[in-house]
């Protein structure tokens, strides 16, 4: 099959008589590549760290949580009328807060206690499945500790700790010679050692019986909050506008969301910014292929001189550096899409072999909290990608050739 004669010379002007391939050309196939590999390869990563921090916070954390800013004593009553609606699969108390923690080398450390309701687990949280030490059980003397703070603290399954909460801390604030009672603190064993792969929640956290936080806290019967499960996590934000209308103020329903606004915020902004970063890379490289089709346009005046007076019009003159720039990035574009596909796959050996050979540290686990670097593929974005890097070739291309086609024959050939 012959090829288009506008395509056929475009394919001859990319490979120059006296080289095989021309620097210029290269770079201008290289630029394209890079750009579309890179941000294939940032965007999949992006998109895979909020798609498993999204995991992670759900995990640990309950879809809604209706609270009213102090103490609950009717929770039963609330979650009744919670479970009522359709999309609730659970709904149970919980109680959330700061307290001191003392190990057994009497070192003390601040850490967040999360109640655990009576059970073999929680219907709400399902928290079993993150202890991967020791035993999942919760009676009054028990604890499970975050394996970061085990670490951190030297406390491990056997282990008596002291918990100190303000109930027991109320008594230092009295004036003294007051009659007072004093509550003692609380001195559970770690039974087990939960790691749900977020540093923060790994860290900081503790978990405790309902009975034990109501101590601690000086509650009595009542409760920080309930705690809600959905169906779907993404009806979160519908589920708590109908909540909010059916609760008495000051009861107040929050989304998962909304509890971690500024983290997902900051993501998002990051998101952009490196988007736009990164597509600059792709402008610059468009650039060079304006220069690049500048300067042959410059070399070849002879010979576009020659096509228009052999009666070439207009729009075939300018669609051979059109063929040019759809070339370049067609070109550009297939093969970044392969090496950021590649690059992708084996993201994590590349990791370990910096690490072990240029003792550069890529995606800190300490930071990022994830023991790997995530990557969701989304094929709609890598051929949005893949299009604009075409798209864009094709714009650099056009002042290049639309200054080819206006060229004039006698002007071109006075010289010959």
């Amino acid at each position: 099959m012959e090829l288009p004669v506008e395509l056929f010379l475009a394919l001859r002007y990319l490979r120059p008589r006296r080289s095989f391939v021309s620097i210029i050309t290269v770079l201008s196939f290289l630029g394209v590549t890079i750009g579309v590999m890179v941000l294939i390869v940032v965007l999949a990563v992006m998109t895979g760290f909020r798609q498993r921090l999204d995991e992670k916070i759900i995990g640990f954390n309950a879809h809604i949580t209706v609270a009213n800013g102090g103490v609950l004593y009717d929770s039963d009553k609330i979650i009744d009328e919670i479970k009522k609606q359709p999309e609730v699969v659970a709904a149970s108390a919980i109680i959330r807060g700061p307290v001191l923690v003392q190990n057994e080398q009497h070192q003390m450390s601040f850490a967040f206690i999360k109640s655990v309701p009576p059970g073999d687990d929680d219907p709400v949280l399902p928290l079993k499945q993150f202890v991967k030490m020791g035993e999942y059980e919760l009676r009054g003397d028990s604890v499970i500790v975050g394996i970061e703070w085990a670490k951190r603290n030297a406390a491990f399954p056997g282990d008596k700790i002291q918990i100190f909460g303000p109930a027991q801390l109320s008594g230092l604030t009295e004036k003294p010679g007051k009659p007072q009672d004093i509550a003692l603190p609380e001195e559970p064993i770690i039974r087990g050692i939960f790691q749900t792969g977020q540093f923060d929640y790994d860290l900081n956290f503790l978990l405790v019986s309902q009975e034990m936080a109501q101590h601690l806290y000086k509650l009595g019967d009542g409760v920080h909050g309930i705690a809600v499960r959905l169906k779907d996590p993404a009806e979160a934000e519908a589920v708590k506008e109908r909540l909010n209308q059916l609760l008495a103020p000051p009861l107040e329903a929050r989304t998962w969301m909304d509890d971690n606004r500024d983290l997902f915020n900051a993501i998002a902004t990051e998101r952009v910014v490196m988007t736009f970063i990164l597509f600059f890379v792709m402008l610059v490289a468009s650039f060079g292929l304006c220069s690049t089709l500048i300067t042959i346009t410059v070399q070849k005046s002879r010979e576009i001189g020659l096509m228009k007076a052999l009666g070439a019009n207009d729009l075939q003159v300018c669609s051979v550096f059109l063929f040019h720039g759809v070339v370049v990035g067609v070109v550009g574009a297939v093969s970044g899409t392969i090496c950021g596909l590649v690059l992708l796959h084996f993201r994590n050996p590349f990791r370990d072999f910096l690490m072990n050979t240029f003792h550069i540290e890529v995606f800190a686990s300490s930071i990022y909290g994830l023991p790997e670097i995530p990557a969701v593929i989304n094929p709609v974005v890598v051929a949005s990608i893949a299009g604009s890097a075409v798209v864009i070739c094709i714009l650099a291309a056009l002042i290049p050739a639309i200054n080819a086609a206006r060229l004039a024959p006698a002007r071109a050939l006075r010289y010959e």
